[in-house]
């Protein structure tokens, strides 16, 4: 099959707007188009702008089944990134459109944001620092991550490297994932515990689960009540495993001391009252977002067009 035939959509920004990828892209498929400014692609503006492609590279845009009748070309969706609760396999698979996708490719860009959110929220270096930019000479030095109790909740690619990262500090760390993680907690150090006690005994709770019926809303008012009032929550996953109304709440009331969110269920939020809060640190979702991280993710979206149209080899949905 000739590349040079096929019509790629790239609908991630990030993605048009690195030269090193649309170079290599267009010196492979030249026949490609690019969503380089302006609003996320979704609805109409989404289907308009793959409607003829044979192949879509995509980000965070939602490919749902009303969209894939309306793309009678579409053999491939390349996912650049690593989470799928935006993409409906199933209607993928009913049509037999193959899907090209790696786990974990970003897996340091977020566990290094994720580490710098627990530093941040230990060290009260958001909030003193905003203080000092109103002129405020306000030393609350917080105090040290080492040796605290640090939860994490999915110890998936994302999760198991960041208590890689924490293990220095030499905390101790909690695990709780739905497979059997006691081999790897034995030789990280690390201990596999119910919920329960994660939630009572944590100085901070980190998540790394991915976004599925299971884990909407995880993060709820009880869950909230559930952990230690001198807690910080960190979120680096997907905003809606985050109840945004009751962490709002927890976070007015002190129920918990604080939280750091690189995702959110609507994004970009537009809450201010909640995005302004003192005990609150947030980044608009850059957490895969590393020069590396989005290299590496691009180059991985390429070779799996290269390796479907040659061979037909990417994996099918399931």
């Amino acid at each position: 099959m000739n590349l040079k035939d096929q019509k790629v959509a790239v609908t991630s920004i990030s993605f048009g707007k690195s030269s090193a990828l649309r170079e290599k892209l267009l010196h492979i498929f030249p026949n490609s188009i690019f969503h380089e400014h302006g609003e996320k692609l979704q609805g109409e503006s989404l289907i308009k702008f793959i409607s003829d492609a044979d192949a879509a590279i995509v980000g965070v845009e939602a490919i749902d089944n009303y969209l894939l009748e309306h793309t009678p070309n579409l053999k491939i969706i390349s996912k650049y990134g690593v989470g799928l609760d935006s993409i409906d396999q199933k209607a993928l698979k009913q049509r037999d459109i193959s899907l090209g996708w790696i786990g974990g490719v970003n897996r340091r860009s977020v566990s290094e944001l994720t580490l710098c959110f627990m530093l941040g929220l230990c060290r009260n270096i958001f909030n003193s620092g905003f203080q000092l930019k109103q002129s405020k000479w306000e030393k609350h030095g917080g105090y040290q991550l080492s040796k605290k109790t640090i939860g994490i909740i999915g110890c998936g690619e994302i999760g198991s490297d960041v208590v890689t990262l924490v293990s220095p500090f030499k905390c101790n760390i909690l695990v709780r994932d739905i497979a059997d993680k006691s081999t790897f907690c034995k030789e990280e150090g690390a201990s596999e515990v119910t919920l329960e006690k994660l939630l009572s005994k944590s100085d901070i709770i980190s998540l790394h689960v991915p976004l599925t019926k299971l884990t909407y809303h995880m993060v709820d008012e009880k869950f909230l009540k559930k952990m230690k009032p001198t807690a910080f929550l960190v979120n680096t996953c997907r905003g809606n495993v985050v109840e945004q109304k009751a962490l709002k709440e927890a976070l007015q009331k002190k129920i918990i001391a604080g939280a750091a969110l690189d995702v959110f269920a609507e994004e970009p939020p537009t809450d201010t009252d909640f995005l302004s809060l003192p005990n609150l640190m947030v980044s608009p979702h850059i957490g895969g977002n590393s020069k590396e991280a989005i290299e590496d993710m691009g180059h991985f979206a390429i070779e799996h067009l290269v390796s479907f149209f040659n061979n037909q080899t990417a994996r099918k949905a399931t």
